[in-house]
């Protein structure tokens, strides 16, 4: 993956990741991870909630053109603060707190995020159009205890961060349309076979796939646009079925070898603003409000900011340090409208 398509498949990874303002107290916004949640099969079917998404798409090339896929979706850490528990000098012993302070940090419970992919080599199209291709993958359970210690090197707390086993399935198949185009099917799927309680989102979520996507490059062969297909391909692109996904050409125009499976809206070849400063984790918002909302929070708002996430710290002290060229370029651009491929100016 280019560094191009690289940055629009991680925005649309992050997306909902952090909702301002960026707090665990916060009222507002806090269910995060809002786009492209696949729940395990065994909640989400008595729900109507999704387990699964499928794309369709066309592709032009011979039966020798090759394909890849990957899928890619963050695994949900729950970080429990802890503190120690038991008698001095006995054995190192936790319990679980809120948040626990040491040398005058505070670090919180709350959840992260892993970021993980299931990849599907390359196959030629003809042999998916014989054949399914399928990867399974099994992530087991894991544990990590990370010791908090004070300057003086006492252990004052731990983090305890938690992820659930997950089972993911990511399958290809291919459809011959006719000399030289052919339908591509992409279907992801939970699988998780662990049970998990039902009743509570936060709780489906540990054994969720969040932000799931699928990233799909061709080579000796090029996908065809399915929201501005040629004339002569109208009814074909027509007759593509999307579940859970909206997918868009992204990278080279001129080369059309890699298509983006977005859980989210987007057009053909999106563009990051160069006149963004840096991720927000709330596209659906304009860089400029969100940046000045976050100067108004206060300075215990900022201080759990800082103390709930690494990447909240990081928005917080870039927003704070933009210069005033940063937010003149925020306020609002005109760009002259161009024919496609040609250069902007």
């Amino acid at each position: 993956m280019n560094a191009a398509v690289d940055r629009i498949a991680s925005a649309v990874l992050y997306e909902g990741y952090l909702l301002y303002p960026y707090r665990p107290s916060a009222v507002k916004n806090r269910q995060r991870f809002n786009f492209g949640v696949l729940y395990p099969r065994a909640c989400a079917e008595p729900s109507g909630e999704r387990w699964f998404l499928e794309s369709e798409l066309l592709v032009e090339g011979p039966p020798e053109g090759l394909v890849e896929a990957r899928l890619r979706f963050l695994r949900i850490s729950e970080r429990q603060a802890e503190r120690p528990a038991g008698e001095n000098g006995g054995p190192l012993r936790f319990e679980p707190a809120d948040q626990v302070t040491v040398d005058g940090r505070a670090y919180r419970s709350w959840q992260e995020a892993v970021e993980c992919d299931v990849s599907l080599g390359g196959r030629t199209l003809g042999s998916l159009a014989a054949e399914p291709a399928r990867e399974h993958r099994s992530l087991p359970a894991e544990e990590e205890r990370e010791l908090l210690r004070d300057h003086e090197g006492r252990v004052e707390g731990a983090l305890r961060r938690v992820q659930q086993p997950l089972q993911v399935t990511l399958t290809a198949s291919a459809l011959g349309l006719g000399p030289g185009l052919c339908r591509l099917r992409l279907r992801a799927e939970n699988t998780t076979a662990r049970p998990f309680p039902c009743s509570a989102r936060a709780t489906m979520l540990e054994g969720s796939l969040v932000s799931a996507h699928v990233v799909a490059t061709a080579a000796g062969a090029r996908f065809v646009s399915l929201l501005e297909p040629p004339a002569e391909l109208q009814a074909a692109a027509q007759g593509c079925t999307q579940a859970g996904n909206w997918p868009v050409l992204v990278g080279d125009r001129e080369r059309r070898d890699t298509v983006l499976c977005s859980p989210i809206i987007l057009y053909d070849f999106p563009e990051i603003a160069r006149e963004s400063a840096g991720d927000l984790f709330d596209s659906t918002e304009i860089d400029e409000i969100l940046s000045l909302r976050v100067l108004t929070l206060s300075e215990e708002e900022k201080r759990e900011v800082r103390e709930s996430d690494e990447r909240a710290r990081a928005l917080l002290e870039r927003t704070e340090s933009l210069s005033a060229a940063d937010w003149s370029a925020m306020h609002g651009v005109l760009r002259r409208l161009c024919a496609p491929g040609e250069e902007e100016r």
